[in-house]
């Protein structure tokens, strides 16, 4: 399959090595690591620079190998008991008032990690409660308890990212399912309709407009509250091709649809990614 080059819209500055050298020494002292990095997130530079991060917790191994993702596949160790008040002391020293939490997907352990989560929350809380956290969280393999016990320690938001629409799931999240991952933003809707959900999805894997226009009213109906689209960028050449790169133009006349749809707000373009500006989406809607 030729390989499309990438149009000028996608090119982005980097920014000084000096400007990134805060975070990157705060997470090597801590031991830590960020989904910016391993999933080769293009805004990494960009909010590196401006002091902020998207905290990857329960190791660097995720259990499961979607065709989109750059995050290594394989079997992973257990988890480090001492990672969530290093957690906390990493958003202490950072200097966060906004935090995103999110983690590889731990189909190996049997509440898919979901008490490591719960006890960053917790970590973070008794450090300052004033701190807005988000947690990013993978599926749970559909196991409600699981689900509740993050919710139980009263994150602000809960974000879990469908991807892509439902014709695809099977090629670009082999693993997961449609139906649960809309079952997960409804029941925590239903069940602590205080927390904002949030979902993204990527655009050029060779979706349809009317299948886009589906996943919206399917997020509406699950009562989702944000929602963030960006373009899909091959990370490795062992990953799913890019079909297509949308137009800046495209993007924007979905933020319009969505909104008009419901959406409390929608973050919408090329280089929009699931965390990027998530403190602004939150305060946009206090």
């Amino acid at each position: 399959m030729q390989i499309l080059r990438k149009p000028p819209w996608l090119k982005k500055r980097i920014p000084p090595f000096q400007d990134l050298q805060k975070i990157k020494s705060i997470l090597t002292e801590t031991d830590l690591h960020t989904v910016c990095e391993e999933a080769r997130c293009p805004n990494l530079g960009e909010c590196f620079s401006q002091g902020t991060a998207t905290i990857l917790i329960l190791g660097r191994i995720c259990t499961r190998n979607c065709g989109f993702c750059a995050v290594i596949h394989g079997d992973p160790i257990p988890p480090d008991e001492a990672e969530p008040p290093h957690v906390a002391r990493a958003v202490k020293k950072m200097g966060l008032r906004y935090v995103v939490i999110t983690s590889v997907t731990r189909d190996d352990l049997p509440d898919g990690g979901a008490s490591h989560f719960a006890k960053t929350i917790q970590a973070i809380r008794e450090m300052d409660r004033e701190i807005k956290i988000e947690v990013l969280v993978p599926d749970f393999k559909g196991n409600w308890n699981s689900l509740n016990g993050v919710l139980q320690e009263g994150p602000d938001v809960l974000n879990h990212n469908m991807e892509t629409v439902r014709r695809l799931y099977d090629v670009v999240r082999p693993q997961a399912n449609y139906k649960r991952s809309l079952s997960l933003l409804r029941r925590s809707k239903e069940t602590y309709p205080h927390i904002r959900t949030k979902s993204g999805f990527m655009l050029g894997l060779g979706e349809s407009k009317e299948e886009v226009l589906d996943l919206f009213q399917d997020l509406r109906t699950a009562q989702c509250d944000f929602l963030t689209i960006g373009q899909y960028l091959q990370p490795h050449t062992n990953r799913l091709p890019v079909v297509r790169y949308i137009q800046p133009e495209e993007f924007e006349a979905y933020r319009k649809i969505g909104e008009e749809m419901g959406f409390k707000m929608v973050s919408s373009g090329p280089f929009v990614r699931s965390s990027f500006h998530a403190s602004e989406m939150f305060d946009a809607n206090r």
